[in-house]
């Protein structure tokens, strides 16, 4: 698989692996999917707490174990407070089986609030910043659910990355998220992406065959590898496909003929987004 740089001296699979894709997997299944990952090439694993309450965690810490030092292992906290914050990174750790984590985000920061407490006087970067300087953490990134906030968080703190949406509907729709994007890249703050796969919100009478996304996935490989595709022509580093273990096999499968966009395609695929709305604003 393709690699990209991430920060000095760190390449990333174009193609990344998130934790809920193991929520409601046997641990069997876990360590099978996982281990095929790592053979395929992919070297960026990506989890939270908030997957599965834990179960994320515990998985892929035990399926990990025998690639730990292969790999490149992100993870995040909700905390926006200091002692939040470290009791989150030090169960994380024990989940994961591991001493420390190459990256460490604060995750789906959504409203200026949220920015506000993070940065304030017992903040959760207070805890994050000495997790840093003790080893236990690498870099560290955020990820955001409002263009408003990943604006504000650039502006408060020299990042090392980004984890936001780079999704054609999204970037058809929301301006705002090309923004964010081109702000990352003069700042220098590398850019992971979330969401490629993502297609509209579910309906409420829809039933929800994807029980681990909170969108309406793209399922259609025809589709599916168009936002691949656009994905990675938006100047990212890696992105991460659908928690669902189907959506995942299905671009680890592409991920070998993801060729850039033209521009006549990217505009096309653009248009073909006038009539769906938005994931996120």
């Amino acid at each position: 698989m393709d690699t990209r740089r991430f920060r000095d001296g760190v390449d990333l699979s174009i193609l990344g692996f998130g934790g809920m894709v193991l929520v409601g997997m046997e641990q069997d299944a876990c360590d099978r999917i996982v281990a095929g990952a790592v053979t395929a090439g992919v070297n960026y694993f990506d989890v939270a707490p908030a997957y599965g309450d834990g179960e994320a965690e515990i998985k892929m810490g035990i399926a990990l174990a025998p690639f730990r030092d292969q790999v490149f292992l992100a993870c995040k906290t909700f905390e926006r407070r200091a002692a939040g914050a470290a009791r989150d990174l030090e169960r994380s750790l024990e989940r994961l089986r591991t001493d420390r984590f190459d990256l460490y985000q604060f995750h789906a920061v959504v409203k200026q609030s949220e920015v506000d407490r993070i940065f304030a006087a017992g903040g959760a970067v207070e805890a994050v910043v000495r997790a840093r300087e003790q080893g236990k953490i690498r870099f560290v990134g955020f990820s955001a659910h409002s263009a408003e906030a990943a604006l504000a968080m650039m502006e408060r703190m020299d990042f090392d990355s980004i984890l936001l949406p780079v999704n054609y509907v999204l970037f058809a729709k929301s301006p705002a998220w090309v923004e964010v994007l081109g702000r990352s890249v003069q700042l220098g703050v590398a850019r992971l992406a979330l969401k490629s796969m993502a297609l509209r919100p579910w309906r409420r009478d829809e039933e929800r065959i994807y029980p681990n996304c909170w969108y309406r996935p793209i399922d259609d490989p025809v589709l599916a590898r168009q936002g691949l595709r656009f994905a990675l022509s938006e100047n990212i580093t890696s992105l991460i496909p659908p928690g669902d273990p189907r959506l995942f096999r299905m671009a680890l499968d592409m991920a070998r003929e993801l060729t850039p966009m033209t521009g006549s395609e990217r505009a096309a695929l653009l248009e073909s987004a006038r009539s769906l709305a938005p994931i996120l604003k």
